[in-house]
């Protein structure tokens, strides 16, 4: 048997620099295989799926609980505060005094107004009681007197005829017959003057009311110093004391008029086709957030606000909370319609949702595609597709980096469940 040759193999080795350039010339070829794998199959994005189930339109605002009324306790004069009579927090009656201001000089004023008064019905009693009976008197003997002088008269002038008198006698009789004549007509003026129609009568009625208006005048000043709560309220804020000066228009308390609690909030002016007075809401308070309670729409303003777009509300309390207190922050959320089994979306996979042509992105056969849809009900995070889609179908949500026309696929993590729930009491 013959010998079989072995020829010896001889193996090249690669230096370190071939090496690292083959290395490399591989990771790139796998680099290369890898993206073009993944271009094939597109980038991952996460979906939703439309799907049928219930929806409740509805608003959400922030507000502020308010009472009743917000009334402001100020000052009409400067003055020194002398005495304050409430605290914070205290329930006080209409008509309550709540603030006294120094009153000194008012008080004199008043003093010598009823005085003015008083001497004013003086004078008016002694005018119809004493001043009318004089008058009258001075008439009757006025009368006499020019009786008496008219006889005088005649008989002088017979005497002086027959030239017994001298017709100087005659001149003298004369002048005292005027002088009576004269007498007479001003006893008489005086005392039509004091008849009851008459104008003394009306002067010492008008000097009487003058007295009477500065008394009133002085008593209104002196009530300006005593500062009383104008409803049933409760104290919700003091910032006076006693020695400090009040001045006019600056607040010293602050009152809530009592009565039930209410809720004023904004709602943006697009959501007023909704607005319907009496439609249910329900709030949270910002301090309590875990104790919702009920509410109902009262109240729309009449008119917008232009510089803010807004239209200013109010919602009653059903069975108001006992934490509850006049100034708390709430979130307030008002439920207009209601459907059953609409094909609801995500707020969030709706583009341009506030727009005349609202769109979404929709994931067919590995691609991106633009789809207009027509919208209904808006709820917390939700809104009713109309027209556009049909249920299961896999929607990009905004929050995606992805155009129409993109390769894509769904993310695994999220293709267990493409759906979406809706708070509890909105089910």
């Amino acid at each position: 048997m013959a010998g079989i040759e072995h020829t010896p193999v001889h193996r090249r080795r690669l230096n370190p620099r071939q090496a690292l350039l083959v290395g490399a010339a591989v990771l790139l070829l796998l680099g290369l295989g890898a993206w073009a794998w993944s271009v094939r199959r597109g980038a991952e994005v996460q979906v939703v799926a439309a799907q049928r189930q219930d929806i409740v339109q509805s608003v959400v605002a922030t507000g502020r609980v308010n009472a009743a009324a917000r009334i402001a306790i100020s000052s009409e004069v400067a003055a020194t505060v002398s005495e304050v009579r409430v605290r914070e927090g205290q329930a006080v009656r209409a008509g309550e005094v709540l603030v006294r201001l120094s009153d000194a000089e008012p008080r004199a004023a008043l003093a010598q107004a009823l005085a003015a008064l008083a001497e004013a019905r003086s004078r008016a009693l002694q005018q119809s009681s004493v001043g009318a009976l004089v008058s009258e008197q001075t008439q009757v003997q006025a009368q006499a007197a020019l009786l008496v002088a008219q006889r005088d008269h005649e008989r002088i002038r017979q005497l002086v005829a027959q030239g017994f008198f001298a017709p100087q006698r005659l001149d003298e009789a004369r002048r005292a017959l005027d002088t009576a004549q004269s007498a007479l007509t001003s006893a008489q003026v005086q005392a039509l003057a004091n008849q009851p129609r008459g104008v003394e009568p009306q002067l010492a009625a008008a000097r009487t009311a003058q007295a009477e208006a500065n008394r009133r005048m002085a008593q209104a000043r002196l009530a300006r110093l005593v500062l009383r709560a104008p409803v049933d309220a409760v104290v919700l804020r003091r910032d006076v004391e006693p020695g400090l000066m009040a001045q006019p228009g600056r607040e010293l308390l602050a009152l809530a008029e009592a009565g039930p609690l209410r809720i004023d909030t904004s709602i943006d002016e697009r959501h007023l086709p909704l607005l319907q007075l009496g439609m249910s809401a329900r709030a949270v308070a910002d301090a309590f957030p875990g104790q919702p309670f009920e509410a109902r729409l009262s109240y729309v303003a009449p008119a917008v606000d232009a510089e803010r777009g807004s239209v200013a509300v109010r919602l009653a309390l059903i069975q108001p909370p006992a934490f509850l207190k006049a100034d708390m922050t709430v979130s307030v959320e008002l439920f207009g319609g209601r459907r059953e089994r609409a094909l609801v979306l995500p707020s969030e996979a709706v583009r341009d949702i506030d727009r005349a042509q609202p769109w979404v992105l929709t994931l067919e056969q590995g691609q991106a595609r633009r789809v207009s849809v027509r919208l209904g009900l808006r709820g917390v995070g939700a809104v009713e597709v109309t027209q556009g889609l049909a249920p299961g179908v896999l929607v990009i949500p905004q929050t995606e980096k992805a155009l129409p026309g993109d390769r894509v696929r769904a993310a695994p993590a999220r293709a267990e469940r493409r759906g979406f729930e809706l708070p509890s009491y909105l089910r």
